[in-house]
């Protein structure tokens, strides 16, 4: 993945491994700065092809960083990097535009994973953060229409591990759980994502607790 990243954090340690990590995927970081208005700077001067946000940062926080990339023009993805878990930061990060919303305590691999699909234009959020998206789809009722009732078109399989991800399981502990390969989840997941009609697993996670996953999603018990 040959992509161009601008990393804002104040916490020295965490840059200099985020970019150790980064590289190692042959990911350039273009730039990597502690605090906002520096940040901002180097956004419109260096156009990465992705920015890496703290969310808590002294003097401007990564919410006012994010706001102001937006109000000035800028359009590729932004991905906030926190330790906040809290809903309103969640809520308000996307409506600002944020394109992910991932935690710090995240597995490395797992965060280079959720990087490529922001890349690739989806909107990742932490896995077990899924539920807290409810609120915010409730103010979108025709969308969620629209995407409502295909759960009868997923096997007893595909069901399970929707059922799985709605809870916040990654594709690793899921195939850990059902005793199957981490290949064989991604497969399952494309094909859930295929049928619901959606481009995260987040959105499917959304869907599923939002209509209700015991009596939506079918279980392999269901099937006998």
């Amino acid at each position: 993945m040959n992509q161009r990243v601008l990393l804002i954090d104040d916490h020295t340690l965490f840059r200099e491994g985020l970019q150790e990590l980064l590289s190692r995927r042959n990911i350039e970081t273009v730039g990597a700065v502690g605090d906002g208005e520096t940040g901002i700077r180097l956004a419109r001067e260096l156009l990465p092809d992705v920015i890496l946000l703290d969310m808590r940062m002294p003097g401007m926080s990564g919410l006012e960083v994010l706001r102001r990339l937006r109000q000035g023009g800028l359009r590729m993805p932004i991905v906030m990097l926190t330790t906040s878990t809290e809903e309103n930061d969640l809520i308000e990060c996307l409506r600002n535009g944020a394109q992910g919303y991932l935690l710090k305590e995240m597995e490395p691999g797992d965060l280079v994973d959720a990087l490529e699909e922001i890349i690739q234009g989806k909107t990742v959020v932490a896995p077990h953060l899924a539920q807290l998206l409810v609120r915010v789809v409730q103010g979108q009722p025709e969308a969620i229409e629209q995407a409502a009732g295909p759960f009868d078109a997923l096997t007893p399989r595909e069901g399970e591990i929707l059922n799985l991800l709605a809870e916040g399981q990654s594709n690793k502990v899921i195939a850990r759980n059902l005793g199957i390969s981490d290949g064989t989840v991604k497969l399952h997941v494309k094909a859930i994502l295929r049928k619901l009609g959606v481009h995260s697993r987040v959105e499917a996670a959304v869907l599923a607790v939002q209509h209700g996953l015991s009596g939506s999603v079918p279980r392999p018990a269901d099937s006998t």
